[in-house]
């Protein structure tokens, strides 16, 4: 028979180390630079530099999406943009610190940041609005 103050010591022992165990990333280092989403080219201007990006939950990155101002690109991920810690996007002189986003669209050329944290794992897609049927599509898989 387990007696409480046993099982009140292995609880907190289980809740002490639990999230150690589980956590890939460690938040207190400088963001994993991913290679950047350049939108259009001098080839086409439905190309995209990156189909797909692999991370890992519990790890911060930053994600530079460029646009070179061929077409109006309006980038979206909702599925993904739900399963992120966003901490920040930086556009031009702002810092802009929201609790969600729901697309990046870019009007003309220009260039975004973001900095964020995935906490869900899954295959999630990224698009540009209305340039699906030209290829604009990849994933971001986080394990």
């Amino acid at each position: 028979m387990i007696t409480r103050p046993i099982a009140a010591a292995v609880l907190a022992a289980s809740l002490f180390i639990a999230p150690q165990a589980l956590a890939e990333g460690d938040l207190t280092r400088l963001p994993t630079e991913l290679p950047a989403l350049v939108l259009g080219s001098e080839e086409s201007d439905y190309s995209m530099s990156e189909k797909r990006y692999e991370l890992e939950t519990g790890k911060a990155y930053k994600l530079e999406v460029i646009s070179t101002g061929r077409k109006e690109y309006a980038i979206r991920a909702p599925e993904f943009f739900a399963s992120i810690f966003l901490r920040k996007v930086e556009a031009g002189d702002l810092e802009i610190k929201a609790v969600s986003l729901t697309e990046l669209e870019f009007e003309q050329e220009g260039e975004a940041e973001l900095y964020f944290v995935p906490v869900k794992t899954g295959e999630f897609s990224f698009y540009s609005a209305g340039l699906e049927g030209k290829g604009m599509v990849g994933t971001f898989s986080v394990r």
